[in-house]
């Protein structure tokens, strides 16, 4: 058998460098963690301004449409400029309006 004969310095020395480990460790992964945060709320931004522009585009679409032809009828050229125009303001409103806070928990972990 073996027997290590350590003194108290390296004792100490030895359990300062495996505390600086954990430090380090717990350090990155807090740092991962708030990479994926802004990560995930640059994306939701991405979606919802892609969203958005789809939805101009399909408007301006079916706009051209009916303003195009030459037989059209008042009634449907007011739907055609006024509908879009409720879905629209609605797009823009939910695409400007903050309704939820992303706050990292204290504790961490999910629920």
């Amino acid at each position: 058998m073996m027997a290590f004969e350590l003194t108290p310095t390296q004792v100490f020395a030895s359990l300062g460098v495996l505390l600086t480990l954990v430090m380090v460790w717990r350090a990155s992964v807090r740092r991962a963690r708030a990479a994926t945060a802004a990560a995930r709320s640059g994306a939701r931004l991405l979606s919802l301004f892609g969203r958005v522009l789809f939805t101009t585009g399909l408007i301006v679409g079916v706009q051209w449409l009916v303003i195009t032809r030459p037989d059209g009828n008042p009634w449907v050229l007011l739907a055609v400029l006024g509908l879009p125009a409720l879905f629209a303001s609605y797009t823009l409103t939910r695409a400007l309006t903050v309704t939820t806070v992303d706050t990292p928990r204290k504790w961490g972990g999910r629920r």
